[in-house]
């Protein structure tokens, strides 16, 4: 009975030639550069430590951990892919404002 918690929308149907839309095949197709609305936020950790988040991509993973790795090469630091947010360690607010924009995706900063 545990396998079927992860079905979307539908508990139980009659209908025995049904297929479940299950959450794995629910992954959303890429939006275009100038339909994604990105945020870019500061996160301060532990013992003075920041990251710089962009939080609102919209689209599949491979698509997401692809623009991560542009964005950190472009700013020379580490970082990762976590739920569709991109972390970039250190504080490069302005440099990946400045390069999301000139790739055309809408971006801006958020947060205080």
């Amino acid at each position: 009975m545990a396998k079927n918690k992860d079905r979307i929308n539908i508990v139980y149907s009659t209908n025995p030639n049904f297929n479940y839309q299950h959450e794995d095949d629910a992954e959303p197709e890429t939006l275009a550069p100038g339909n994604q609305d990105l945020r870019i936020w500061l996160e301060r950790y532990k013992g003075d430590k920041k990251a710089t988040v962009i939080k609102g991509f919209i689209g599949k993973s491979e698509d997401c951990e692809a623009l991560a790795k542009m964005l950190k090469n472009h700013c020379g630091s580490g970082g990762s892919v976590k739920e569709n947010e991109i972390i970039v360690q250190g504080d490069h607010r302005d440099k990946v404002l400045t390069f999301l924009n000139q790739k055309g995706y809408k971006a801006k900063k958020s947060g205080g």
